[in-house]
């Protein structure tokens, strides 16, 4: 058997990051993981997220432990890893990274923010991880010797095939039409937080149209301007894509 091929997407919250897991979930040659690493996180910092409780008591929350599960997982030919680029504070491991193929899904920070602030009043720049997802992206660069694939989330949503497609063949994988549509509902690959977060992917059965931007709110300004460079330093690497 060919060795597994593992991919870590690193996005942010409010991203379309749960519709791009159904797309590779929908590949007969995928297996998922949802957020591996976001037991760990809550339970090193203590934040009060919604259902922090229950995440902490179904999925692990040891560093170590995730990490080796992310780079050593076997399940399917391609195992597809949803990543949250905030969950990997100073403390997370990074070295499983190494045998791993990268790609970063980037959203500007204005839509990111308002769609975060509407489900958790809470927010700060560390909640969006922009700062963060930089950093991870300028990681993967110095150990690759080049930039590893970006994908704008309205691209996606936009060209869903032209997206996918060039996105498979920056990945070195094969495109597969299975990825563009999905069955309605929950997953048994979907993380117990998908009861608060996942309700408009639950509901959908493929990648819809990009939403309207809208005007920044004066009260998140400050942390949209903060995330801004960072935004900007990976969109110059973004694939291009068709929007035909």
């Amino acid at each position: 058997m060919p060795d597994t091929i593992r991919i870590a997407m690193w996005s942010g919250p409010r991203n379309i990051s749960t519709a791009m897991m159904r797309a590779w979930d929908s590949r007969a040659d995928t297996t998922v993981m949802d957020e591996p690493f976001y037991g760990a996180y809550l339970a090193s910092t203590g934040l009060e997220h919604p259902m922090a409780a229950e995440i902490m008591a179904h999925h692990p929350t040891d560093w170590h432990v995730i990490a080796q599960d992310c780079a050593t997982c076997a399940d399917a030919p391609v195992v597809y890893q949803k990543h949250m680029c905030q969950h990997m504070i100073a403390e997370a491991p990074l070295e499983w990274m190494s045998d791993t193929r990268h790609a970063f899904l980037i959203r500007p920070p204005g839509d990111v923010a308002a769609s975060f602030k509407a489900k958790w009043d809470g927010m700060t720049e560390a909640d969006i991880g922009f700062r963060r997802q930089a950093e991870l992206f300028d990681r993967v660069c110095q150990e690759e010797g080049k930039a590893p694939p970006v994908l704008l989330s309205d691209d996606v949503l936009t060209n869903p095939r032209a997206a996918l497609t060039v996105l498979c063949s920056a990945l070195d994988v094969p495109f597969d039409p299975a990825m563009l549509s999905w069955q309605a509902g929950p997953r048994a690959t979907d993380g117990i937080w998908a009861s608060h977060w996942y309700a408009s992917v639950n509901a959908s059965t493929g990648f819809g149209p990009p939403k309207p931007t809208k005007p920044v709110p004066e009260t998140l300004k400050a942390i949209v301007d903060e995330c801004q460079p960072w935004f900007d330093r990976m969109a110059a690497h973004k694939l291009l894509v068709d929007s035909a």
